[in-house]
């Protein structure tokens, strides 16, 4: 006697999210990604003709490697980011709680 399939069914919704705002302000950049952004190009040159995921594998080996000397530059950017992203964020939410009190 051969089993039955059993087939579920599968509703159609998902979980609505937010729409995000264009105008609200962007997060800041890890340590990793300025230091990315300052050696893609380099690794490229080092490297012509590497896949894009070669890239990143690349970056990431460089950057295990680098001592704390050597990350501190990009971790200190990577502060001042997180700082004016938090800035603007604050203003961002003053100005959105302003406009939804006028209204």
């Amino acid at each position: 006697m051969p089993k039955e399939k059993v087939t579920r069914k599968t509703k159609g919704r998902g979980v609505e999210r937010k729409k995000k705002d264009p105008n609200a302000p962007k997060r800041g950049l890890s340590a990793y990604m300025f230091f990315a952004n300052d050696n893609r190009e380099k690794v490229r040159e080092d490297n012509p003709g590497i896949s894009f995921g070669q890239v990143g594998k690349m970056l990431g080996e460089r950057w295990k490697a680098l001592n704390d000397t050597d990350r501190r530059p990009y971790e200190e950017k990577a502060a001042a980011d997180k700082k004016r992203y938090e800035d603007e964020k604050a203003s961002y939410q003053a100005a959105a709680e302003e406009d939804e009190e006028s209204s």
